[in-house]
């Protein structure tokens, strides 16, 4: 059968059609799927939905690319298409199955690389192939990494930072995961997260935090009297393109985490996932412009760029059940987390070049958080347990990495080659040439 519908892709889609259930006439039931398109169907949701979400790493490769001076554009290039590589063989080389394999109500997998089906395998038990799986899976993982990314940019040495997204991709991400997705211990109390605001985000935001606040703040960002030195990025204009790329990305985020697509109501699901997902990232952007209109006088592109990310990490951990004003509230207050936390962090002097903070840590635990309001399977106090569990054993052991390669390779470039621009004095690509080393030294 499947070596039919491989070989014709008009017998794929009229097999389908013909399986669809369609309206029941004179009172008969509509007939029901069958298991091969079922697994067709939610083979293919995992494949979009898996290129949506690598696309996301396109998008924090331009917001990043934005937000930082011009003199460190190329490495942050280079940093996100090397961290997706990355993430991509360690969570094939261990993982995976440290996230999935054999955890059974505890803390951890097993290890070890991740076997996919046989060629021209048609494992109908499972509901889709494990290879469409376990693509899916990997692209979250890189989102993790990449939140990590943008907040120590332009101070922090390549390798160091390559040598963490090594752990944190095939150890640390994976790990956590398994306490919910790998059906572990938090998942056996109850706990909820649909698609991800602190399994992924809030995760990537400990390891980022821990990160800022052990490599320390850019040359100049702050003065000796409490006074805050902006330090504008290089294309307002890209990280707009990034941003848009990533609310593409998050339907695929948010919309295959149904993960399944083999019925009407699956499909019916996927499809209100995508309207509150759009809301939620909408209320973000106007709650963000209102907010600096009203504070600043003045708004603040950043902050509704960051207003829209953080709308869609707040809806992350259930798209699914809120209503319109449900979502668009939670939404809204996304948005002012990021209006609220980044002069905050900036009173603490800890510096996040990109606001991803706020973005994936703050707005993550308040998605995670505000979940029983429309859920009634989860409740407060469980969410609360898993939010503290996951910044707990994210901090430790993300600090844990940091200090060691601090103590070994050092994290930070020098002063003089962070003031020469990492493009230069890392990697020897400059973004910009043209401009010239007069403006690479401001």
């Amino acid at each position: 059968m499947k070596k039919l519908l491989v070989k014709g892709g008009m017998t794929v889609a009229l097999l389908s059609l013909s399986a669809l259930p369609v309206l029941a006439q004179d009172g008969e039931a509509a007939p029901a799927v069958t298991p091969e398109v079922a697994y067709i169907f939610n083979t293919l949701l995992f494949l979009i939905g898996g290129f949506l979400v690598m696309w996301m790493a396109a998008g924090f490769a331009m917001l990043e690319a934005g937000l930082v001076r011009s003199k460190n554009v190329s490495m942050q290039c280079l940093k996100n298409i090397s961290l997706y590589s990355i993430a991509g063989l360690m969570y094939w080389i261990t993982g995976y199955n440290l996230m999935y394999t054999g955890v059974d109500g505890g803390f951890i997998g097993s290890f070890g690389p991740y076997a996919f089906d046989p060629v021209g395998g048609d494992a109908l038990d499972t509901g889709y192939s494990t290879a469409s799986d376990w693509f899916f899976q990997m692209v979250f993982v890189a989102t993790a990494a990449s939140i990590v990314s943008g907040t120590v940019a332009e101070r922090i040495k390549l390798w160091p930072f390559l040598l963490f997204v090594v752990v944190l991709s095939g150890f640390i991400y994976p790990i956590a995961g398994s306490w919910q997705w790998g059906a572990g211990w938090l998942s056996e109390m109850g706990f909820s997260d649909f698609a991800g605001s602190t399994l992924v985000h809030s995760v990537g935001g400990w390891a980022a935090l821990t990160g800022a606040i052990i490599l320390g703040a850019r040359k100049g960002k702050y003065g000796a009297d409490g006074s805050v030195h902006p330090l504008p990025g290089s294309s307002m204009p890209l990280a707009t393109l990034g941003t848009f790329i990533l609310w593409l990305g998050w339907f695929g985020f948010n919309g295959a985490s149904q993960l399944a697509m083999g019925s009407i109501g699956d499909v019916s699901d996927i499809s209100r996932i995508f309207a509150n997902t759009n809301m939620a990232a909408a209320s973000g952007v106007v709650a963000a412009v209102v907010l600096t209109q009203i504070m600043y006088k003045k708004v603040d592109v950043t902050m509704a760029l960051n207003g829209a990310l953080a709308g869609l990490v707040s809806i992350t951990a259930e798209p699914l059940a809120p209503s319109v004003w449900q979502t668009v509230f939670i939404g809204a207050v996304g948005g002012a987390i990021v209006v609220f936390t980044v002069p905050l962090l900036d009173k603490l002097k800890i510096d996040d070049v990109v606001g991803a903070i706020p973005v994936h840590l703050i707005a993550g635990i308040w998605g995670t958080l505000i979940v029983p309001l429309s859920n009634d399977g989860a409740s407060y106090g469980v969410q609360i347990t898993g939010i503290v569990a996951y910044g707990v054993f994210t901090v430790v052991a993300s600090a844990i990495v940091w200090f060691a390669l601090k103590s070994t390779i050092g994290l930070r470039v020098s002063e003089e080659e962070e003031a020469l621009g990492l493009d230069k004095v890392e990697i020897g690509v400059e973004a910009y040439p043209e401009f010239g080393m007069g403006s690479q030294r401001m």
